[in-house]
């Protein structure tokens, strides 16, 4: 299952921003982040059994706005096409000025009263991510998005 995750990852990172490289996760890329105009964030959500829709609708009904309304730019949300992973795995990038910004962004974001709102809300029937990973990194002098 891992190794699935993993490629899935590293397919979706390939498909919808050729030659993005997520680079070096040490704290030198941190700095070398900094530096540059902006920082990725490549988001992976795995949902319980049966919650990928509630997940999705809750991304398209009031997420990316809200992310919006904190300056969290979104680049592409995606859904794998194989199973399992197609079953209960929502992979999306974040586009933000540095790590400082991704942070005060994200933590606007959750203390956000609207969030808390739709968040409760959305879980009324039990969670809908029961898992997390977030990937920060830098675009490559080669990427053709930068």
């Amino acid at each position: 299952m891992l190794k699935n995750r993993w490629f899935v990852l590293g397919a979706s990172t390939a498909i919808f921003v050729a030659g993005f490289s997520l680079g070096s996760l040490h704290q030198e890329s941190v700095a070398h982040a900094q530096a540059g105009k902006h920082v990725f964030e490549l988001r992976t959500y795995t949902s319980p059994e049966g919650k990928i829709g509630d997940l999705n609708k809750r991304f398209r009904d009031h997420t990316v706005r809200i992310f919006n309304k904190h300056g969290m730019k979104s680049v592409f949300y995606m859904t794998p096409q194989d199973a399992p992973d197609s079953q209960n795995t929502l992979v999306y990038m974040l586009e933000h000025p540095s790590r400082e910004a991704a942070k005060k962004a994200w933590d606007d974001f959750r203390n956000d009263e609207e969030w808390k709102k739709v968040s409760a809300e959305s879980e009324v029937n039990g969670k809908i991510v029961s898992k997390v990973v977030s990937v920060f990194g830098d675009p490559t002098d080669y990427s053709p998005m930068k």
